[in-house]
């Protein structure tokens, strides 16, 4: 499912338009990435924790090459499902 797709499934689920379903997922996904920018956890009871972890600075290898190059440090959005979730799906 694409973002235009689950956009068209939250506005029949919510019953109202696209305009206004497209408004609420966008601003749904821009506090989440606020949040992570800002270093806190995003945690929706029941379906999972959005974090943001830090990857240190490594060494990788270049594929085509072989050649050693290095990797730098970055932050990294990381998703942990909550049991309602897990249990959703089995």
């Amino acid at each position: 499912m694409n973002k235009n797709e689950f956009i068209d499934k939250v506005a029949d689920l919510a019953d109202m338009s696209k305009a206004d379903a497209t408004r609420a997922v966008d601003a749904v996904l821009d506090s989440i990435t606020n949040a992570l920018k800002a270093r806190d956890d995003v945690r929706l009871v029941g379906f999972g924790t959005f974090s943001a972890a830090d990857r240190k600075a490594r060494e990788g290898r270049n594929p085509r090459t072989g050649e050693t190059i290095q990797i730098p440090a970055s932050v990294q959005p990381k998703f942990s499902a909550g049991k309602g979730l897990k249990d959703a799906l089995n």
